[in-house]
């Protein structure tokens, strides 16, 4: 079996390269003899160059990008052969068009991790300086999954987008949840380093430290963080918040300013992978409020580390949580204060969670993820078989 998979350009969304990476690396411990071919768009350097044409040309966010992505990189694609195409991420599936117009009988696969921008379009908005080309663009490039011949969704509720914003029958989509890293788990030294770290960040053994990892857009709920943050200060509780990713947006940072949080805050920017794990060690719990999320990696990064987890109770994040997360109303900042203040004062619960925590994260894995996709792959190409003969 001959299998092109289909990357988003590397470098640009660390999470997909996570995924795609475990993932190939299962497929090919699992079925050896396959031909699995990887391809990328061609990387450009990203700079913020000015809007005149040449500026656009030379930039990775303008012109040229547009030329890779949808010209040059289905094209080049078109000139493989396959028994399976899978493209990895649904921002690419607009090369399932040009897959379709030349080898129709291809059976093609999307891989859908989530259709956030019809629910929060002031993302691109706030990304791009041409968000409306950039919308057009990402809703051409969506649409493509309805020229594929199965669509994987890696949550029950993303499933349930890709059909409602699609129109795409749920008989063509098949759930295949992500994995998580192995690279992520409790520390064997986990006391003596957590205190090093809490030291190095002026973090008393008594002081609340809650983390919070991913982006500050709007759907991640940070004005919640922020609201429950204050709401813990002023019962005098001794708390810190380590966030781990993009900086503040200017409306969280004027919230922070007006209501004097900043000594409270420690920004912490994009660690490696390591020193995230050590985060997930030292940190006493993770907060994820997000009002969006297309499967919610980080809660079972966090789980696998033994560190207790707060979530909301919407989207996709309540069947990956189970019962190993304290789920609140992402709205309710007295919710997310009351639940944080009851981990820190009842501890046997707190070792039932986190228990809880690392059983739900085993039962997430790449291997697994794998060899649904063996399972789906064998299935489409002896369908394809069957069609040519007939």
């Amino acid at each position: 079996m001959r299998i092109v998979i289909v990357r988003r350009e590397r470098g640009v969304a660390f999470s997909m390269d996570v995924c795609t990476d475990n993932l190939v690396a299962e497929l090919r411990a699992l079925r050896p003899h396959w031909e699995i071919i990887e391809v990328a768009p061609q990387t450009w350097h990203r700079d913020r160059a000015g809007l005149n044409p040449a500026d656009l040309w030379k930039s990775g966010s303008g012109i040229r990008k547009y030329y890779e992505r949808f010209w040059r990189h289905p094209r080049a694609i078109n000139r493989l052969s396959a028994d399976i195409f899978h493209i990895m991420d649904q921002t690419d599936a607009h090369v399932a068009y040009a897959i379709k117009r030349r080898q129709p009988e291809a059976p093609t696969v999307v891989t859908c991790h989530d259709l956030v921008q019809f629910v929060y379009p002031e993302i691109l908005r706030d990304q791009s300086r041409l968000p409306a080309l950039s919308m057009a663009a990402w809703k051409y490039s969506v649409r493509g999954m309805k020229k594929a011949d199965r669509v994987v969704a890696v949550s029950h509720s993303t499933a349930k987008d890709v059909s409602q914003f699609l129109n795409i029958s749920p008989e063509n989509i098949s759930v295949v949840f992500n994995g998580v890293n192995s690279f992520f788990y409790p520390l064997s030294q986990e006391s003596a380093q957590s205190l090093q770290l809490r030291a190095a960040l002026k973090c008393a053994s008594d002081t609340i430290c809650l983390l919070n990892v991913g982006s500050t857009h709007q759907r991640k709920n940070i004005l919640a963080i922020l609201q429950c943050l204050k709401q813990l200060r002023d019962r005098h509780l001794s708390v810190r918040l380590w966030r781990v990713g993009d900086d503040f947006t200017p409306a969280q940072k004027r919230y922070i300013e007006s209501h004097q949080l900043s000594p409270l805050i420690c920004e912490l920017g994009k660690p490696n992978q390591s020193e995230l794990r050590r985060y997930y060690n030292a940190a006493d719990v993770l907060l994820a409020p997000s009002l969006y999320e297309g499967f919610g990696l980080t809660i079972l990064e966090a789980m696998a580390c033994g560190l207790p987890v707060i979530a909301a109770d919407v989207s996709s994040l309540p069947e990956v949580a189970g019962e190993a997360a304290i789920l609140v109303d992402p709205e309710n900042i007295d919710a997310i204060a009351e639940a944080v203040v009851f981990l820190s004062r009842d501890s046997t619960y707190r070792s039932t969670l986190i228990q809880r925590g690392l059983d739900n994260a085993r039962s997430f894995t790449w291997k697994r993820a794998a060899e649904q996709l063996v399972s789906l792959y064998e299935s489409l190409a002896r369908v394809s078989r069957l069609e040519q003969y007939q």
